[in-house]
């Protein structure tokens, strides 16, 4: 497992996973109090939050192996 640690593609897999981590929890920490504050009656951080979590979900099964990868018509 170590040496798939040092593959430079892992880690730069690893590092884009890990700022659009950053960049969701970061955006979700603001949202969320601005619309209770605004206007509580109305959740619409939910949609946000279940919609971007979707893709950072997908994301992640991605560098988890999850979906296959695509090919070039030169690897077939």
């Amino acid at each position: 497992m170590e040496e798939a640690r040092q593959h430079p593609v892992v880690r730069w897999r690893l590092r884009g996973v890990g700022y659009h981590l950053v960049a969701y929890f970061v955006t979700m920490a603001l949202l969320v109090p601005f619309n209770l504050l605004t206007d509580p009656n109305s959740p619409w951080f939910v949609l946000p939050l279940v919609g971007w979590g979707g893709v950072l979900a997908a994301h992640v099964a991605y560098i988890m192996g999850l979906f296959p990868e695509k090919r070039s018509h030169d690897d077939v």
